[in-house]
């Protein structure tokens, strides 16, 4: 192989790699009766990260870490008040860069979090 295409491999490699690493990681975090998924949620700390909640019930839920939106650098969407209030089968998409901890999530709706709906975020 010539120089030229070894030099051109290299760049293309290097394009395709930068491109790759510059996309955001992606979650979809599944919302039920009762239940998040995953559980525990696993984030990487200072990475830029998509989270689609995703309510797959009948019935309106919220996704409350007011400590970890706190922390974290939104940027895009909306995590008002440290929450994601979702209608019956909604999907909402919050972009943010985490800072590393472990903080606790929960729905505030009645009696939601007591019947087992809460999650940990785990973030190094």
């Amino acid at each position: 192989m010539t120089m030229s295409r070894v030099a051109a491999v290299a760049a293309l490699s290097f394009a395709f790699t930068t491109a790759a690493t510059a996309q955001p990681a992606a979650l979809s975090i599944d919302v039920r009766n009762f239940s998040f998924s995953p559980s525990p949620i696993h984030l990487t700390a200072g990475r830029p990260v998509t989270l689609s909640f995703v309510n797959n019930s009948g019935s309106g839920h919220d996704f409350t870490a007011p400590s970890f939106f706190a922390s974290s650098r939104i940027l895009a969407g909306d995590a008002a008040g440290g929450e994601i209030e979702l209608r019956p089968h909604e999907t909402k998409v919050v972009q943010l860069v985490p800072r590393a901890g472990t903080y606790h999530a929960h729905c505030s709706h009645f009696m939601h979090k007591q019947m087992g709906m809460s999650d940990v975020i785990v973030v190094n």
